[in-house]
């Protein structure tokens, strides 16, 4: 039976991946970003596309959220899976990275994420349940330089919807948080300097990254297996388990480590 997704950053990267194998899938589609073009291009994509409907907008406009959940929702009547893919990072040190920065991260990352979940849960719980996606990054689960203000709003992903889960656990909700480490998208290129600027380069470690195809598949296994959190990417996944049993060696090798 078909479902109806709402995959946010769909133009690019995990987000566009996700948006071909739900629609190879069969099921209808709701894709967002900010870029309307580029959405629209994705769509063509897809042969027989009248059931991708494209609903353009900026996570960093939190105060238009509610109307844009409101407008997907009207669509098909519906949501069963949202897909939170949108976001930005951040290549930057804490002590060179204004304010106004610091706050579009945590709108676009955190609160955009937020809005948009809390808007469609009373319709999924309405309809006898869903299931709600958040791609968060293995630095949702430690922290590295240049990544302050990325991390934090990563962190508040996994404190709010793990909490979250627990409140609508009984109604039939369920939510997955999926924590990427290197995958080869234009994350790194489109990421914010202090200023606020794109940083406009390509990381080595982005670049020599997992394809965004075959994350996007392991997404759909976890989606499919209700899993609670998964971690995707290469060896970069162990760090979770080296923070976790081994802090000090952890720290050491962080404050190494070649992050841009």
């Amino acid at each position: 039976m078909s479902k109806i997704v709402w995959i946010t950053g769909a133009s690019s990267g995990i987000g566009e991946a996700l948006v071909y194998k739900y629609f190879k899938a069969g099921d209808k589609l709701i894709i967002s970003a900010r870029n309307r073009d580029e959405l629209f291009r994705v769509k063509s994509n897809c042969q027989n596309s009248f059931n991708v409907h494209v609903l353009p907008f900026d996570l960093n406009e939190t105060e238009t959220l509610s109307e844009k959940a409101e407008a997907a929702i009207r669509i098909f009547g519906k949501i069963d899976l949202l897909i939170n893919s949108g976001g930005v990072s951040q290549r930057s040190l804490a002590l060179e990275t204004n304010l106004q920065t610091e706050q579009k991260i945590m709108n676009t990352n955190f609160w955009g994420t937020v809005i948009l979940s809390k808007a469609v849960l009373p319709v999924m719980i309405a309809n006898g349940g869903g299931q709600i996606v958040c791609i968060s990054s293995l630095v949702g689960k430690f922290g590295t330089k240049f990544r302050s203000a990325y991390s934090a709003s990563k962190h508040a992903l996994h404190g709010y919807f793990d909490s979250l889960r627990s409140e609508v656990y009984d109604q039939n909700i369920n939510i997955t948080i999926v924590c990427p480490g290197f995958i080869k998208t234009q994350v790194s290129v489109n990421a914010l300097t202090g200023t606020g600027k794109n940083q406009g380069t390509m990381d080595d470690a982005q670049n020599n990254g997992m394809s965004a195809e075959a994350c996007a598949t392991e997404i759909v296994t976890a989606i499919k297996n209700k899993k609670e959190e998964v971690y995707i990417g290469g060896q970069e996944t162990k760090a979770v388990l080296l923070k976790r049993f081994f802090p000090k060696i952890f720290s050491k090798k962080v404050r190494k480590a070649k992050v841009v």
